[in-house]
């Protein structure tokens, strides 16, 4: 076996080791705590003092008694062991003299914050509660006072960490679910921007911590909103959505769907679970397979209270369309954008069909099959304005029908020089945005209130 060699660094304590285990004061006979306490202060008494640039200065003085201990000419191996083990208790001491410094810095804040500082902590804590998270995180580094309030679980009932989403990590959403605990309410995660999602330090796993202790956190989350984590596959997602049985609020933008898999069918596999949601918006991020009957109806049955429908970038038909209006009792707002099969002649019978529907409004923007059927007068306008064929349903006619729907309709349309990107889906057509230089719009209603009362989010759609 090798000797021992004094020089390696396992024999010698390091700085990090020795702050996270700091030694206990000798217990040696003599020793006096007061006499340190002494020490201490006579040395910080020296602050008078020039700290550099001078032969008086305190820096210097501690380079010579540096050049003392430790001789330039090398010595034997035990006294450089000796010495190296001299250099890391300085600067241990260095370090913890500046935490030190740095916990009295805090304490005479935290002290000025609570004499001037208005509200009580439990009215604090009320306050933290409805900032947002990065406020949040802001406020709780402001002192150690407001760093108590901040850790109160009521302060993350409701996070959101899309505003910083390049910063976000798993350990991140870990502490963050930890803190809220039985709190947890609501939960924000992703990037508001598609561009960011690949960019993302998330992994597949990152709302694993819903899932702890048999879905402790989960089981009282109510909402549930992921934008464009498109690591996280329907497998991802399952064992998360199952242990958030009292989910009322999901909302997924750039669900990632197998390409031939029917994204209906999955959806219902993912959340068979959570029977409770009233607010359902998916977004499929990539192309999928078509929508089947049989998976419409699997899909009606595990959100039988949905009141607020999107499905967008669906490939719908209008028999679908018609078949998910009447598939749910109390589905008041549907939205239906981006499907690029609709064409629109489900709504011919819409009113008859559905007249005992609670519908409110039905929004259908940029379907491409849809866009050559839309004017704000008998119902066919090509972008240039001239009309196409003959309508395939009677705007006014629906009006008549059923005068309590809202119905909105927005279509981009390219200038001569606008650039498009898109995706081609499996059998040639494409979904594709592109910078526009105008707009048509179709919508009308009964009601001048009803577009105030539920927010169109105009921007996703």
């Amino acid at each position: 076996m090798d000797a021992p060699n004094p020089k390696r660094p396992c024999h010698a304590p390091s700085v990090t080791s020795s702050l996270e285990n700091p030694c206990p004061l000798p217990s040696a006979p003599g020793f006096n705590q007061s006499n340190i306490d002494l020490t201490i202060s006579s040395f910080l008494s020296l602050s008078d003092l020039p700290l550099f640039a001078s032969p008086l200065s305190i820096g210097c003085s501690f380079d010579r008694v540096l050049d003392k201990v430790i001789p330039s000419a090398a010595g034997t191996s035990h006294d450089e062991f000796e010495q190296d083990r001299f250099l890391d208790r300085t600067l241990q001491l260095a370090s913890v003299l500046y935490k030190s410094t740095e916990r009295c810095i805090r304490k005479r804040a935290t002290l000025q914050n609570s004499i001037s500082w208005p509200l009580l902590p439990e009215l604090t804590i009320k306050v933290f509660s409805m900032l947002d998270t990065k406020s949040l995180m802001q406020a709780s580094a402001c002192c150690t006072m407001f760093n108590k309030c901040a850790m109160d679980r009521v302060c993350y009932s409701h996070i959101d960490l899309t505003t910083a989403a390049e910063h976000v990590d798993n350990g991140v959403v870990c502490r963050m679910i930890h803190r809220a605990g039985k709190e947890l309410r609501s939960f924000k995660l992703g990037s508001i921007s598609p561009s960011a999602g690949s960019t993302s330090l998330l992994t597949r796993s990152c709302l694993t911590p819903l899932t702890f202790n048999h879905g402790f956190a989960g089981g009282y989350l109510r909402s549930l909103h992921l934008y464009h984590l498109r690591m996280m596959d329907g497998e991802s997602l399952s064992p998360v959505l199952s242990a958030c049985l009292n989910l009322t609020d999901l909302k997924i933008v750039g669900f990632v769907s197998g390409r031939w898999l029917n994204p209906l069918e999955q959806l219902g596999s993912l959340t068979r679970n959570c029977p409770l949601i009233e607010n359902l918006f998916i977004e499929i991020f990539n192309s999928a397979g078509r929508i089947t009957e049989s998976s419409l109806l699997e899909f009606g049955d595990n959100f039988p209270n949905v009141i607020s429908l999107s499905l967008l970038c669906f490939r719908l038909n209008d028999a679908i369309a018609q078949k998910l209006i009447q598939g749910f009792r109390h589905l008041k707002h549907i939205n239906l954008s981006r499907s690029p099969e609709i064409s629109g002649c489900f709504l011919r019978s819409l009113g008859l069909c559905c007249k005992d529907s609670p519908l409110e409004t039905l929004i259908l923007c940029n379907c491409n099959s849809l866009k050559e059927d839309v004017s704000n007068n008998q119902g066919l306008v090509s972008d240039e304005g001239s009309s196409s064929s003959g309508p395939r349903f009677p705007i006014e006619e629906l009006k008549k029908q059923r005068p309590d729907v809202t119905f909105v309709a927005i279509f981009e349309s390219q200038s001569s020089s606008s650039s498009s990107s898109g995706e081609v889906y499996p059998d040639g057509t494409s979904s594709s945005t592109s910078e526009t230089s105008s707009e048509s719009l179709l919508s009308w209603s009964s009601n001048n209130n009803s577009e105030d009362e539920h927010d169109y989010d105009m921007d996703s759609i």
